[in-house]
């Protein structure tokens, strides 16, 4: 015996079965959405640590993981970053003052808007954040090593 269609719901009503749906989507959409903040305390007073943050278009030479680098303010900028796995992300970041050296704060909110990626959302996302957490620490060391050289070599 073959069980009744279910009956569209009244209108301006949303049925139980177009809720389930949405709330299905929504769940999905959470999984395709990260922040990651990321702080790194750096051994270099702000001075030093601004003058090599301030030319953006260095920065593809001491992260190569970075394809676009940009000043939006004063003390703040943007990045375009790609890195192993085949998603780019914008960062927005400003500095500040740390304990003994400088702080440098990194904050980004990524939606996966690659159908691929997509549909590996929950299955790949700790792969996924990995590859985050290496292309910022590569970052971090990448801008040690450039802040520990003599400042001639900037």
């Amino acid at each position: 015996m073959r069980e009744p269609a279910p009956r569209p719901a009244p209108p301006g009503q949303t049925g139980a079965m177009d809720r389930s749906r949405l709330d299905h989507r929504s769940r999905l959409d959470r999984w395709n959405r990260y922040r990651f903040r990321s702080v790194w305390d750096l051994d270099a007073p702000p001075a030093r640590v601004y003058s090599v943050l301030e030319r953006t278009g260095d920065y593809p030479r001491w992260w190569p993981q970075v394809r676009e680098a940009e000043r939006t303010g004063g003390h703040s900028g943007a990045l375009l970053i790609r890195s192993l796995l085949p998603y780019e992300i914008r960062v927005r970041a400003r500095r500040g003052a740390g304990g003994r050296g400088t702080r440098a704060l990194y904050e980004q909110e990524v939606e996966v808007r690659s159908p691929l990626l997509r549909r590996l959302a929950v299955p790949a996302r700790p792969a996924f954040r990995l590859n985050h957490a290496l292309m910022m620490r590569a970052g971090r060391h990448a801008l040690a090593a450039r802040l520990a050289a003599p400042p001639e070599a900037v």
